[in-house]
């Protein structure tokens, strides 16, 4: 099966040795996304629901450079630095899944890359046989 790397084209990307998404075959996995913009700047500074959405926005991205949609996503993995604000997470979460409810788990972490982020998201997708990616 052939192999497609997708980079955020990020400076870090190739200094830690790993891709925004990857895809083979039906298979997509997307790397921790966090609440950046297109200039690398955190989005939502202190609003775990803001950097929530922002976050799944640039997962829908690269999902979408692969050929894949949300709603091809069966897995997600969320990662926040203050568990106690699962509920604005869970909300936006849910807004964007809520109909494709996917397999998901939330975790609290002692921190994330930078400070001002409070929220990094994983997902797993399978492309139905037939979708070029």
């Amino acid at each position: 099966m052939e192999r497609t790397n997708i980079s955020s084209g990020t400076p870090w990307e190739p200094v830690a040795g790993y891709s925004r998404a990857v895809r083979i075959g039906p298979f997509v996995h997307v790397a921790g996304t966090t609440a950046t913009d297109d200039g690398g700047d955190v989005v939502g500074e202190g609003d775990a629901y803001a950097q929530t959405a922002q976050a799944l926005r640039n997962v829908a991205t690269a999902l979408e450079r692969v050929g894949a949609t949300m709603e091809d996503v069966v897995r997600t993995r969320i990662f926040v630095t203050d568990i106690s604000r699962w509920q604005d997470v869970g909300r936006a979460h849910g807004e964007r899944f809520g109909h494709v409810r996917p397999a998901a788990t939330m975790v609290q972490v002692s921190a994330l890359i930078d400070p001002r982020m409070l929220v990094e998201i994983e997902a797993d997708a399978y492309v139905p046989e037939g979708r070029a990616g």
